[in-house]
């Protein structure tokens, strides 16, 4: 009942479009969704799968090709002209006569092929292989670093909605209280009990916290919007979240129960190390373009006066060394370059282990100051409530003034929202703890177990 009667208040404010109450959106889900719709996430797959098309690129020196080339020519050339006979295999002797060979007739020539390429010794395509692969391993590593982070801006943002709601919902009853005090001052006024300034700023009083309640709704509205965003479905907000925070023991539970895991390396040291990786050797690539190369080749030919892929057929087979010590400053340029780029994403790999590790130990010290305030603001809730009712006996036996009831209201009202917003201070700063790590902030996902 007590879940039916939270989602029918939620839609009867807005939060929740009428008839889809049942909608609820758990934290596990809201992950799910982010994985598949999340807008980094979709970016960084997709960079992934460029980085492992381009890498398919290094085959082109390791594994044989085979092409196909075809055309014709016409010339009055007497060298081509002769050399087409030769290939038509139309040579004659009428063919070798002087006056024929200086000063031939236009002669056409129809030519196809199948041409194989069989790479042998190619030192930079290897490396180049080692290079690519290398790279798909960091683009691997980087969308893995994205991944973990959408899923803590997905906790953040999940518990941010649902403190928002909870927020409505101890307005919502502190509207209910104020106007209960309202009518019975009211009825105290009639009987001559209270003045009319007694009514006056118990009306006040609840004027104020209508507003609170106005502003409070506004701001679960944006945060659905916002949680919307990071799970890449902004269009969608027709979903409820559960109807009460966690309890402060279970969340202290699993402050413990995470703090005993075993430490990871952080997902984005991990990403800056591959990439690191991948700088190193292509840098190993850029130095083996000044090794020779070795290739062998095979080629089938048909030649013929009159149609394409016709006449007989001829073979050629080969092997062929090249190098090229110096093309104009070209592989120097490239060895440079290279070096200086593995220079570089060393100097950010080390930086990423530093930020890392200064971040491990501010999560740890996050967690800590929030377990403290999430006490602090426990005891003040006891305290408070306690005052409110206190005062209430001595308002109800004409002991303390409409003044001190308000003010006692009031200050248990505060101390609920503080505890609320303490709640999910220390449930973020567990998720950033997790992240920081190397762990995954969707354990927090065991709070609604």
């Amino acid at each position: 009942m007590k879940n039916n009667h939270k989602l029918l208040l939620l839609a009867a404010v807005g939060l929740v479009p009428a008839g889809l109450a049942a909608q609820q959106l758990t934290l596990a889900g809201a992950l799910a969704r982010a994985a598949t719709s999340g807008y980094a996430n979709r970016t960084a797959q997709s960079e992934v799968a460029a980085v492992r098309a381009h890498a398919l690129g290094a085959l082109q020196g390791i594994v044989p090709s085979l092409r196909i080339e075809g055309g014709a020519a016409r010339t009055t050339d007497p060298l081509s002209a002769f050399g087409f006979l030769l290939r038509q295999r139309a040579v004659t002797p009428a063919a070798f006569d002087p006056a024929g060979l200086n000063d031939p007739a236009a002669r056409t020539n129809w030519n196809a092929a199948a041409i194989a390429e069989i790479p042998l010794f190619n030192a930079d395509t290897w490396a180049g292989r080692r290079a690519g692969n290398a790279a798909v391993h960091a683009a691997d590593a980087n969308a893995g670093w994205i991944g973990v982070s959408t899923r803590l801006q997905v906790v953040q943002a999940y518990y941010n909605a649902r403190l928002a709601t909870e927020i409505v919902f101890t307005l919502q009853t502190a509207v209910a209280t104020a106007e209960a005090h309202v009518r019975d001052v009211n009825s105290r006024l009639t009987q001559g009990m209270v003045t009319r300034s007694d009514l006056l700023l118990a009306q006040v009083r609840a004027g104020e916290i209508d507003a609170q309640l106005i502003g409070a709704k506004a701001e679960a509205q944006h945060a659905r919007e916002q949680l919307a965003l990071a799970l890449g479905t902004p269009g969608d907000t027709a979903f409820s979240l559960p109807d009460s925070l966690p309890t402060v023991r279970r969340i202290r539970e699993l402050a413990e129960t995470l703090a005993t895991a075993t430490v990871g390396r952080a997902a984005d040291a991990a990403a800056a190390a591959a990439s690191a990786d991948a700088a190193r050797r292509d840098l190993g690539r850029a130095t083996a373009r000044l090794l020779p190369r070795v290739n062998a080749f095979a080629r089938y030919d048909w030649n013929d006066s009159t149609a394409p892929a016709r006449g007989n057929g001829s073979w050629t087979v080969g092997v062929q060394a090249s190098w090229a010590p110096f093309s104009g400053f070209a592989e120097l340029s490239d060895i440079r370059a290279a070096r200086a780029r593995a220079a570089a994403a060393g100097t950010m790999a080390e930086a990423a282990e530093a930020e890392a590790a200064m971040r491990r130990a501010a999560g740890e010290r996050a967690v800590t100051v929030a377990l403290a305030r999430l006490q602090i603001a426990e005891d003040a809730v006891a305290q408070g409530s306690e005052a409110h009712r206190l005062v209430s006996r001595q308002y109800a036996g004409g002991l303390a003034g409409i003044t001190d009831l308000l003010g006692a209201q009031a200050s248990e009202t505060t101390a609920r929202l503080a505890l609320a917003q303490a709640r999910v201070a220390l449930i973020t700063a567990i998720a950033a703890r997790q992240l920081a790590r190397g762990a995954d902030p969707a354990a927090l996902a065991a709070l609604e177990n």
